[in-house]
């Protein structure tokens, strides 16, 4: 089983570093296209990760736990560290002090969040499928759904800060790859400390909710066109549908 999980998660992980891959295809699209096509990935992410932290990772936690006062303060420890790396880590340095940065360092510090953020993201799928198989694969969908659009923001802000498109490429894979790390270290302290999924998952599902809450939704409130509106709507509610669909395959 223990060996069905480390390919399960060592897969997962891989497939999600591939997507720092996407600005390839960014460079084709126009602006105005790339714009509508990202608000309907921005929906369709913040349906997927409340979805993977309602259906599944929260039931998952309360089931083997019950709902007691340390699960929620897993929850809010979650929310918090994903509230002080965003706060801390990706815009510290510019938003204070905007008269003073460079893009070439901000595209550094950029980089240096990043690899916090999949760290994290690692050792979240990892404790997903400690859970179960069916799990990790929609915790694994939803960080996928959330990675398309940030990866295409984080390329944009390396090419902005003076990388080439080469380098910016192969900078995106590679801190995508501490991933990797956040997995091992998962799955290896399993083994070590006893029921680290008890504090993982609620965790997991408290990051899930602030990035949703805090970084997809209010992109999102930004558009006033009743039309367009409607459209994100519905794509929120497909990327909850999807990680509902899951539900039959546990």
């Amino acid at each position: 089983m223990l060996s069905t999980i480390w390919i399960y998660s060592l897969v997962s992980v891989f497939a999600v570093s591939l997507i720092s891959l996407i600005g390839v295809f960014v460079l084709k699209l126009k602006i105005e296209k790339l714009r509508k096509i990202l608000l309907l990935l921005v929906s369709f992410s913040a349906g997927a990760l409340l979805g993977d932290a309602f259906i599944h990772l929260l039931p998952e936690a309360v089931e083997e736990n019950g709902f007691t006062l340390s699960l929620s303060f897993y929850i809010l420890i979650g929310f918090l560290l994903f509230f002080v790396i965003e706060k801390f880590i990706h815009w510290h340095h510019c938003h204070l002090e905007p008269e003073h940065c460079h893009p070439h360092t901000f595209a550094y510090m950029n980089l240096f969040g990043d690899s916090v953020h999949n760290f994290i993201d690692g050792l979240i799928i990892g404790a997903s499928y400690l859970v179960s198989i069916p799990v990790g694969i929609a915790t694994t969908l939803a960080v996928i759904f959330h990675e398309i659009p940030q990866e295409i923001g984080d390329f944009g802000v390396m090419v902005h800060g003076g990388f080439s498109t080469k380098k910016a490429l192969f900078m995106n894979f590679l801190t995508a790859l501490t991933a990797i790390i956040g997995v091992v270290i998962a799955i290896v302290l399993s083994s070590h400390l006893e029921n680290i999924s008890g504090f993982l998952i609620p965790f997991a599902a408290g990051g899930f909710l602030y990035i949703a809450a805090s970084d997809l939704i209010p992109e999102l409130k930004k558009e006033t066109k009743i039309s367009k509106s409607i459209l994100q709507f519905i794509t929120f509610i497909l990327g909850i549908l999807v990680m509902y669909s899951l539900i039959f395959f546990e």
